[in-house]
């Protein structure tokens, strides 16, 4: 090999999760291969849902990125389809060890824009020391709600994602439909439920993000319970917050636990990175099974690779996090990914935080869900090659 510096530049997002995890790898990465220099960025997660990564992939070679951009990515060819630069059988590998829907969900079309290098869903969590019995159901859910101890994160992108949950819980996956993103019986009794919740949750919660939530629950005594934000390990590791989460499955409705919106996030490559084959040394090496069962979990990384959640070490660290909650993520449900739904994504979530806030008619916000994902489909034609 060429002794000649190669320089990687990378974004990724502010977490102990996605950066220091990415960071560790990729020295570990230098110091096997010294010619190669990886650099990390970070910004906040608000930002990493909403940015675009067309916008990314000009000024980086690597991106972690969210797997509703998948449809995007294959369309424009902005990211590389890894299918074309790392061998077949470390791919297949990848998804045989799959946790849930998580390698699938970068595969648009055949396009395998990323790698999947961090799995995540919703999860319970809860302060063992302020909450000896957990609860079964929703019913229990919105008991324990009103006695002001449950934490939801309410921002708009989250509350989207608990309409997905409950929608999908209640037997209907949204956007099957091209006349409608979810049939009107089953919308709104989702909506109703969210409400039902939604009226006993504080304020503040409706402001918060998964790790405000989980920053409140270690760094105060108000919240015990929450009962779906995407899952962190890191507040199950020894000294990581001030007080240590449990993290659990889900509530029942109707006797089915939570089927929650698949998350996690995904290493890509930018189509104008000049070194690509060192770019996708460098992504065949975090994904590998070694890599994520050691030095990407055991720096805070939450890992992609289906055996680092079952390995003994891992869950020793983690207080059990990764194997209590793996049945959660293997029945999650993965969104839609379609060129035009982060149109809808981005503007449907306000409607459905305002009822669960302040109420109202749940048929109104139905329809505007309705009036978002046609326009939403108009763009996934409009924007076709």
């Amino acid at each position: 090999m060429s002794s000649a510096k190669i320089h990687l530049k990378g974004i990724t997002w502010d977490h102990s999760r996605g950066f220091t995890s990415i960071v560790a790898v990729s020295q570990r990465f230098h110091e096997l291969n010294p010619n190669v220099e990886i650099t990390w960025e970070k910004r906040s997660l608000q930002a990493f849902a909403d940015e675009p990564i067309n916008k990314l992939a000009e000024r980086y070679d690597l991106l972690i990125i969210d797997h509703p951009w998948a449809g995007f990515a294959g369309r424009t060819g902005v990211i590389v389809d890894l299918n074309k630069h790392l061998p077949k059988e470390f791919l297949q590998d990848q998804a045989a060890n799959s946790v849930g829907k998580s390698h699938e969900s970068y595969n648009f079309d055949g396009y395998q824009s990323a790698l999947a290098i961090d799995a995540a869903t919703p999860v319970g969590a809860s302060r063992p020391d302020l909450l000896p019995e957990l609860p079964k159901t929703w019913d229990d859910l919105v008991e324990l709600a009103k006695k002001g101890q449950v934490a939801i994160p309410g921002i708009p992108q989250d509350t989207l994602m608990s309409f997905y949950m409950v929608c999908c819980t209640l037997g209907e996956d949204v956007a099957l439909s091209k006349e409608y993103f979810v049939s009107e019986e089953i919308g709104l009794k989702a909506l109703k439920m969210l409400r039902d919740l939604g009226e006993h949750i504080d304020a503040e919660c409706y402001d918060m993000n998964p790790i405000k939530v989980y920053e409140a629950m270690t760094l105060r005594d108000k919240y015990s319970y929450s009962p779906f934000a995407y899952g962190y390990t890191n507040y199950s590791r020894r000294g990581y917050a001030r007080k240590f989460l449990k993290f659990h499955d889900m509530v029942e409705i109707n006797g089915q636990k939570l089927i929650t919106t698949l998350g996690g996030t995904g290493l890509a490559i930018s189509a104008k990175c000049e070194h690509l084959e060192m770019a996708a040394k460098f992504a065949e090496y975090v994904a590998c099974p070694a890599t994520q069962t050691t030095v990407f979990t055991d720096n805070g990384g939450q890992p992609g690779y289906r055996k680092a959640w079952l390995d003994t070490t891992n869950n020793f660290y983690t207080t059990d996090y990764l194997k209590d909650t793996l049945p959660a993520l293997d029945r999650a449900f993965l969104r839609p990914r379609y060129h035009g739904h982060m149109f809808f994504q981005d503007r449907a979530g306000a409607p459905i935080r305002e009822y669960m806030m302040n109420g109202g008619d749940p048929k109104a916000v139905l329809d505007k869900l309705n009036s978002l994902y046609a326009e939403s489909l108009k763009l996934d034609i409009t924007s076709a090659h």
